[in-house]
C-alpha cells in the first residue's frame, strides 16, 4: 500500500466529558499542498454522535483521520486486558464491541456503565478515591506504544486511569464506542491492514505533532495564533488566517492536521519496530511513535 495515496487529513482533538456538546472537541481538515488547514464548522460545539455521522458520511476516500485517543487498552505487559477475568476480550475489536454493548443505554457514547460495571471496575483508577484492586497502583498500566511515547519525551497517561485533569481513559473508551459503531466506514490503523483505497482512521497524540512544529513536550498547547502559525510554517504550512486568541483545541487540531500531511507519506511512521501483528490486533499503536 502507497501512503502517499492520501489527499485529505483530518485531526480531530476528541472528548470524554459528561454532556452532550462539547467546546473540547476541534475538527480540522488539510489537503494535499501547502495550504493551512481549515476548521470543520468553526464556531459549532460538536457532539461525539456528530463526529461519528461526520467519519460515517462526509470522508473524502482518500482522507486519512487522525483522532487524538488511545484506540486500546494495554495488552501485552499481562497478556490481556483484564487478566484474570474469564470474559476479558480477545482482540481490540472485541473490546470496542463489549465497552458499546455494555454501555447501550448510556446517552452521548458516554462509558459510566463500562467503567461501573462490576467486572471491570475493579481494573480502573476513578474519582472519589476508588482504585481498582487490579489497578495496578502508581501511573497505572501502558501500552506498548506508550513506552514509545516516553522514549520521545511525551508524558502519557494510562488508559485505566480515569482521574486528573490530564486523564485520557474516558475519551479514549468513548472513542472505542466510537471506532465499533464505525463498522465499515473507514478502516482502523494499526487493528485493521492499511487498505489500498478508502479512508483510514488512526490514533494521534497531539504532543507528537506539536514537537514535529518546534514545541516541547512541556509546552505543547498553544493558544494564540501567532504561536499557531509558527507551528505551521515549521511544518510547510501557510499561516493559518485566523487572528488573536485561540483555545488550545482549535490549535491541536490544526497543528496536528498540517502534521498529518507532512508525515503520513513516511513509510518508516507506517513500520515501527516494535509493532507486532499481535500488538497491532489487541493494543493498536500511536501513528508517529516509534
Amino acid at each position: 500500500m502507497n501512503p502517499g495515496r492520501f489527499g485529505h487529513f483530518v485531526a480531530i482533538d476528541w472528548s470524554g466529558a459528561a454532556g452532550e456538546r462539547h467546546k473540547g472537541i476541534a475538527v480540522a481538515m488539510a489537503a494535499r499542498g501547502d495550504a493551512a488547514p481549515a476548521m470543520v464548522r468553526p464556531s459549532h460545539r460538536w457532539s461525539r454522535e456528530e463526529v461519528l455521522r461526520f467519519l460515517d458520511e462526509e470522508l473524502p476516500d482518500d482522507a486519512l483521520v487522525g483522532m487524538d485517543l488511545g484506540i486500546s487498552l494495554p495488552f501485552a505487559d499481562r497478556g490481556a486486558f483484564f487478566p484474570g477475568l474469564a470474559e476479558s476480550p480477545a482482540t481490540a475489536r472485541d473490546l470496542w464491541a463489549s465497552i458499546d454493548a455494555i454501555c447501550a443505554d448510556d446517552p452521548h457514547l458516554g462509558v459510566t456503565s463500562f467503567v461501573d460495571h462490576p467486572a471491570f471496575s475493579a481494573y480502573f483508577r476513578r474519582h472519589g478515591g476508588r482504585e481498582g484492586a487490579r489497578f495496578g497502583g502508581g501511573q497505572g498500566r501502558f501500552r506498548t506504544t506508550e513506552a514509545a511515547q516516553r522514549r520521545m519525551g511525551c508524558k502519557p497517561y494510562s488508559n485505566f486511569n480515569l482521574v486528573g485533569a490530564a486523564q485520557v481513559g474516558k475519551s479514549s473508551l468513548s472513542g472505542m464506542r466510537l471506532l465499533h459503531r464505525l463498522r465499515g466506514a473507514a478502516s482502523v490503523w494499526p487493528v485493521d491492514p492499511l487498505p489500498a483505497r478508502g479512508p483510514v482512521l488512526c490514533e494521534i497524540y497531539t504532543t507528537i505533532a506539536a514537537m514535529a512544529a518546534g514545541r516541547t513536550a512541556s509546552r505543547s498547547k498553544m493558544r494564540s495564533a501567532g504561536e499557531l502559525d509558527d507551528a505551521l510554517a515549521r511544518l510547510g504550512s501557510e499561516p493559518s488566517g485566523l487572528a488573536g486568541p485561540l483555545d488550545d483545541h482549535t490549535c491541536d487540531a490544526i497543528v496536528t492536521a498540517a502534521w498529518l500531511r507532512r508525515a503520513a507519506p513516511n513509510p518508516r511512521l507506517w513500520s515501527p519496530r516494535e509493532l507486532t501483528p499481535e500488538i497491532a490486533r489487541t493494543e493498536g499503536w500511536t501513528f508517529g511513535a516509534v
